[in-house]
């Protein structure tokens, strides 16, 4: 069974992207288009990645990236932050909250391989 990605993004486009881009990586994915959506499946899901926007509909991507890493049994979650808010990003970069922060535009091929990199496959044990 492949690994659990979960992406998180209100632009419909843009997670079919993203979508496309994890699953080319090995990742089975689940797509979140808004924040309270995404936070309740966090509760029982247990994601190997997440790709999480920061501004989403309801809840944002901050208060899940917080709520990722209050939960231990996330503690093993990579989390990869594309935003467009290059001051929210420089925030994250300086507080090391996400394990990596993209400035959109991504691309697929980008995405595609960070994932490849992050794969358990790739990175046995996952985030440390």
């Amino acid at each position: 069974m492949p690994p659990l990605a979960i992406i998180i993004e209100d632009d419909q486009s843009l997670s079919e992207i993203f979508q496309a881009s994890v699953e080319a990586a090995g990742y089975e994915t689940k797509t979140y288009l808004d924040g309270a959506l995404a936070l309740v499946a966090l509760q029982s899901e247990t994601p190997t990645l997440v790709v999480l926007d920061i501004h989403l509909p309801k809840v944002s991507g901050l208060t899940i990236l917080k709520s990722i890493r209050n939960q231990s049994r996330l503690d093993k979650t990579w989390v990869v932050v594309i935003t467009a808010d290059s001051a929210a990003a420089d925030s994250l970069r300086s507080e090391a909250a996400a394990d990596f922060v993209l400035d959109k535009p991504v691309t697929f091929i980008q995405l595609r391989d960070l994932a490849t990199r992050l794969h358990p496959d790739n990175a046995p044990g996952g985030r440390k």
